[in-house]
């Protein structure tokens, strides 16, 4: 019997967004544990799922848990910003009724101390591909000072980014993340309910996985398809990622690309590409968070496109 590692964030919200989609194709980007993709197959009976991941581990575990909708199912494995691409060559673009991104790292990635995400595991590694040449050890041990400062200030948002990657460089190397998490304690932030080295592992995981570059190209690619009546569905779990979902959204929506200086439009005032479904992120109910305390960072948003798209 398969032991299932966890149930996905908002899951219930995720189901509610493509509810109303009879048939056609769902593009699970971000697979995972195949949490999310067989929760939606077994909702929407009719339709077919193409889900995608880098890491193979997830893959095999997947493959198996989906087993029951293999008919309905196509596992793709590699980052999602290039297998999508693929994808849209492979199907008529009229196919494609909802693309779900599911952005950062699984909480079996984060349990398995030998993967290198956990502040307790003996190795640098992190990377959810390990199949990848980057790992967090090069990003630690032989990024200069001035790489080290641009990720802790753009990825962790640590306000004291120079005194931690100066710390960094004048006690390196270290061998693992528990080694870089203790040492660095004195550095991190306090008060907060999360691990004083959230933050500094959460930015060395984003350069590693290039989180952020993987978002932004799903994101043209969408924008670049123009999928007529698709719901697209992604959530974040960092305030860099949800601030690029909602940009794209509220651009997507705008009918009049004219500069705001302009004095009258002149574009034709048709560029809409739908409508955004959710004004504010959805997040986690008391009885989720309570469950898993992980989902606390979680943010649902989700966007309609036009049939005319």
């Amino acid at each position: 019997m398969q032991i299932i590692p966890h149930v996905p964030v908002l899951y219930a919200q995720v189901l509610e967004a493509f509810s109303d989609i009879e048939n056609g194709v769902i593009i699970d980007c971000t697979m995972g544990y195949g949490g999310h993709s067989s929760m939606i197959l077994e909702a929407n009976p009719n339709i077919k799922l193409i889900a995608i991941d880098q890491d193979q581990t997830a893959i095999d575990f997947s493959t198996s848990r989906l087993e029951p909708y293999k008919e309905r199912v196509e596992i793709k494995k590699g980052r999602f910003s290039t297998v999508i691409k693929e994808i849209l060559k492979e199907h008529d673009i009229k196919e494609i009724r909802g693309v779900l991104a599911d952005i950062g790292v699984s909480s079996l990635q984060l349990d398995q101390k030998e993967r290198g995400f956990s502040f307790s595991s003996d190795n640098l590694d992190m990377r959810m591909d390990t199949d990848a040449q980057l790992s967090a050890a090069e990003v630690v041990n032989e990024y200069s000072q001035a790489d080290l400062e641009r990720i802790l200030l753009e990825y962790g948002e640590l306000r004291n980014y120079k005194k931690i990657a100066s710390f960094i460089v004048s006690n390196r190397p270290f061998s693992s993340a528990k080694e870089l998490s203790e040492a660095l304690k004195h550095l991190m932030p306090t008060g907060k309910k999360i691990h004083p080295a959230t933050l500094l592992m959460q930015a060395i995981r984003i350069e590693v996985n290039n989180e952020l570059g993987e978002l932004n190209s799903l994101l043209d690619t969408i924008e670049e398809a123009k999928f007529p009546n698709a719901k697209i569905a992604i959530i974040s779990f960092h305030s860099l990622e949800d601030r690029m979902v909602k940009n794209s959204f509220v651009r997507w929506r705008e009918s009049c690309i004219c500069p705001k200086e302009a004095m009258r439009c002149t574009c034709s005032n048709d560029y809409s590409y739908g409508k955004i479904l959710t004004k504010k992120p959805i997040t986690a109910e008391d009885d989720e968070l309570k469950a898993n305390p992980r989902s606390r960072s979680a943010k649902l948003r989700v966007f309609q496109t036009d049939s005319k798209a």
